[in-house]
């Protein structure tokens, strides 16, 4: 299919990686002040499309035009001269700089050759405003921010070259619900101001809230172009993976009157961010944290992983006591916690996956100091074909793969362990709809074998769709359980918002 006239303008553009095909023979074109859809299972091209326009990559083939004239980027600052900017979904935010210097790294405002900070203190101060990140200090180190306020700066950060087309890779996976609303007014905005803004998300509510016109991939090739609301979203998702979904989520079984309980709290405290969590979760059951971020979903898994100090409470694993002091007496425990961000909590992204994956378990594999080599080969011949990962060589390093291969080789790694208790933070966010069925089927058939899983999801209607039940919380308290027919997005709403509406706990 032929794309013509656009602002940018990508004609017959293929791209090679030695005998693998990233992209083939792509015509492709975005027009200014609409807000383009880019849609695809991960390994679909989406990534190497946005990494040519940005200047990351050369195309082997073809040709790039931007105003009708041929373009040819060698680095991402050559693009962004002609106002092209990315946002990646991987972060590239330095740790040990502050907010400021982040922001204004490639172009800092200068003075007598110096760098003028009470200037670019200012001018940080501006663009943070701009999307409501007034909390957010020029002059803290960006190591000390939540993901969701690193993704914030990485925003304002690309907001300050003044972008004509902005890109944005997943760029609202790791968001609160606040900061998502930012993004969608500020698209809404750029749009007005005649920028083009190619948006690449997996939840398909945002691509349609967002949108005006989408393309889907497949395979490293365009399929379609189309405007919002032309095709039905089960047409979409059938374009992205070349076959019907018969289910979206796997049946949930009978409810059973009487189940042993596997995972037991009461009255977990952390210092302001716990107050008072009672919940249980049984054995063979998936049981939800819904509600608001921020409202203590994530210190509670990471409580009970044993990473933070000074909880008090009780917790029960098994019927028996258990007090996490650290990963290891959870690992020790058979309980496990597939963490928020894959990259940075759940991978060594520059080893292989095989080293990955045998990380929890080598004391099992080996014969005193010595690694079974034969033994370590099956496990994890074993574990890619379990989780589906697509890779030829498990000696591949981790950060080759795509998105949701990455995350099923977190989760790979975790299920080498055998564990009783399961704990989930958002393990979809940022991964194509196919990969995600994968996931769902995965947890079912581990709660159906008597896995105890406990699934935080930022996606109200995942937690619909896979739960047995939900725990709402609210100010760092269970305040809601929502079960069966109460189960619903508006009572999951009303019970965040902790007005009436969802169950009492």
């Amino acid at each position: 299919m032929t794309e013509t006239n656009g602002l940018v303008q990508l004609q017959g553009v293929s791209r090679f990686f030695g005998g693998i095909t990233a992209l083939k023979d792509v015509d492709f074109s975005c027009q200014p002040g609409t807000v383009h859809g880019i849609l695809g299972e991960n390994g679909a091209g989406k990534s190497t499309l946005i990494k040519i326009l940005s200047g990351v990559l050369k195309p082997s083939e073809g040709r790039m035009l931007l105003n009708g004239k041929d373009v040819t980027y060698g680095t991402p600052s050559d693009a962004t001269k002609d106002g092209i900017v990315c946002i990646f979904q991987e972060l590239s935010l330095i740790p040990d700089l502050s907010v400021a210097d982040n922001i204004f790294i490639d172009n800092p405002p200068r003075w007598m050759g110096m760098i003028d900070r009470a200037a670019q203190r200012r001018m940080a101060r501006k663009v943070l405003a701009r999307i409501n990140c007034e909390d957010v200090d020029p002059d803290m180190p960006v190591r000390d921010l939540s993901l969701s306020r690193r993704q914030m700066v990485e925003i304002a950060k690309a907001l300050s070259k003044n972008p004509k087309i902005l890109i944005l890779d997943e760029a609202t996976s790791a968001l609160t619900s606040r900061d998502v609303e930012t993004v969608y007014r500020l698209l809404n905005e750029l749009r007005e101001d005649g920028v083009a803004c190619l948006f690449i998300s997996h939840r398909m509510q945002e691509v349609e809230a967002l949108c005006d016109r989408l393309s889907v991939f497949r395979n490293g090739q365009h399929i379609h172009s189309f405007n919002k609301g032309d095709l039905t979203e089960a047409e979409i998702v059938k374009l992205m993976i070349g076959r019907d979904i018969e289910a979206h989520y796997p049946p949930k079984p009978t409810p059973q009157k009487a189940v042993k309980t596997a995972l037991k709290i009461r009255d977990l405290t952390w210092e302001d961010r716990l107050k008072g969590v009672n919940l249980d979760v049984g054995a063979g059951q998936i049981v939800g944290l819904g509600g608001l971020d921020g409202q203590g979903h994530k210190e509670l898994l990471l409580g009970l992983f044993g990473i933070l100090r000074g909880m008090r409470g009780a917790i029960e694993l098994n019927g028996n006591p258990f007090r996490p002091t650290s990963p290891a007496d959870c690992k020790n425990a058979a309980m496990a916690l597939v963490p928020e961000d894959r990259k940075t909590e759940g991978l060594m992204l520059q080893l292989s996956i095989t080293d990955n994956l045998l990380l929890p378990i080598y004391p099992d594999i080996s014969r005193g100091p010595i690694i079974d080599p034969k033994l370590a080969d099956d496990v994890v011949q074993k574990a890619i074909a379990k989780l589906q990962i697509k890779t030829k060589d498990p000696a591949t390093p981790v950060e080759t793969l795509s998105g949701g291969n990455q995350q099923k080789v977190v989760i790979a790694k975790w299920l080498m362990l055998n564990p009783d208790v399961i704990l989930l933070n958002d393990p979809t966010r940022g991964i194509d709809v196919g990969t995600k069925q994968e996931i769902y089927r995965l947890m079912r058939d581990l709660a159906d074998a008597g896995k105890a899983i406990l699934l935080y999801s930022t996606d109200y209607a995942e937690l619909i769709g896979c739960c047995d039940r939900v725990s709402i919380m609210y100010d760092g308290a269970v305040v809601s359980e929502l079960e069966g027919g109460a189960l619903t997005e508006e009572a999951i709403i009303a019970a965040s918002l902790n007005i009436a509406g969802g169950e009492a706990a």
